[in-house]
């Protein structure tokens, strides 16, 4: 019989500094009650901008986790990394994190899935373990999304959702009968992709920034940007919010519905759902789609905002240090954002 993965180790960091939205209100026309309304959100954190980084927080993080699997840092065996807002363009964040923590010299491999981050690196994690190629893989999630951000009026659709943090899992093999991971569902639709892109820097952004090179000769130009370009804030993020919103009420409750019936199950089943905290509206719209109570659906997106690939591995984390999930408990993730990809697990704990 194939071995499954489970959960051995889980853990979470989030920066001290914490911005109310009240605090957003300084820098640009928005207001609490505006945020609260269309988001859920009421404060988030954000990191200290020289001393913090994607790759810093993730170290935090994984510390907690590795300590609760009972290993050390030395007996982990690959690193997977989920982030969309790496130390560098390039290396990415695995192996400065390898670095970081003094491990061995194991492969770390760097996932770019955004919000289904975290998801996707669960799965690819969960093969290795079943087909017993590794013993203790170290899954990270982690987001510095301030330091790209900007806090005017122009961009507050985007601004004020998301927030900085990391979280991690060690995931082991598991030979116990009905314990692990018990399936993960992976999908894409890349049609609309530029509904939610950053598109600069990128070998394609002239295309999208409407950008012609000043250069002599036109074939060879490169990636450049004007100064009223980059005023204008063409690197900045893009998000076409409502049609982001009108997608992801369709593919969650779908993405959720495929995992229960893979494994026989009934959205009664459910003992916790963990949902990508991308907006609240969008988690309560699919917990009542779903028939679920309050008490089987965790949201703190309250607190932190959207964390991106990081906001499942917290949200799963604080779930697990207050209580709502014990040994035995069928608990559901799913996420959904840009790409758009989509994603679920689900784990009897």
């Amino acid at each position: 019989m194939m071995q499954r993965s489970k959960i051995a180790g889980i853990g979470y960091y989030v920066p001290k500094n914490i911005y109310t939205n009240s605090d957003l209100s300084r820098f640009m026309e928005t207001s609490d009650e505006w945020i609260q309304e269309r988001t859920g959100i009421k404060e988030r954190r954000f990191a200290d901008r020289l001393e913090e980084t994607t790759t810093t927080m993730g170290v935090e993080a994984a510390k907690i986790a590795i300590e609760r699997a009972g290993i050390t840092a030395q007996d982990v065996d690959f690193i997977i990394f989920a982030t969309l807002s790496p130390d560098y363009y390039f290396p990415g964040c695995g192996v400065l994190l390898q670095r970081e923590m003094k491990m061995k010299e194991i492969g770390a491999l760097d996932i770019r899935n955004q919000c289904s981050g975290f998801i996707y690196a669960l799965s690819v994690a969960d093969q290795f373990i079943k087909t017993g190629m590794y013993k203790n893989i170290l899954v990270v999630g982690s987001e510095k999304h301030s330091f790209a951000m900007d806090f005017e009026t122009r961009s507050r659709n985007v601004s004020v959702i998301f927030g900085d943090g990391a979280g991690a899992v060690v995931l082991q093999p598991t030979s116990k009968d009905g314990q692990g991971i018990l399936s993960t569902h992976l999908h894409s639709d890349g049609a609309d992709a530029e509904l939610l892109a950053m598109f600069y820097p990128g070998s394609n952004a002239n295309k999208w920034l409407k950008n012609k090179p000043p250069y002599p000769d036109q074939e060879l130009g490169g990636l450049f940007l004007t100064t009223e370009q980059l005023e204008g804030g063409a690197a900045l993020p893009y998000m076409d919010g409502p049609a982001v919103f009108k997608k992801a009420v369709v593919k969650f409750p779908e993405v959720i519905k495929e995992a229960l019936a893979a494994n026989d199950k009934s959205e009664k089943d459910i003992d916790l759902l963990v949902p990508h905290q991308a907006n609240l509206r969008i988690s309560q719209y699919v917990q009542q789609l779903l028939g679920l109570p309050d008490e089987k659906v965790f949201n703190n997106i309250q607190k932190y905002g959207n964390t991106t690939a990081a906001s499942i591995p917290i949200a799963l984390c604080e779930a697990w240090e207050s209580g709502k999930i014990k040994d035995g408990d069928l608990v559901c993730l799913a996420a959904f954002g840009s790409g758009f990809t989509w994603a679920s697990a689900l784990i009897q704990w």
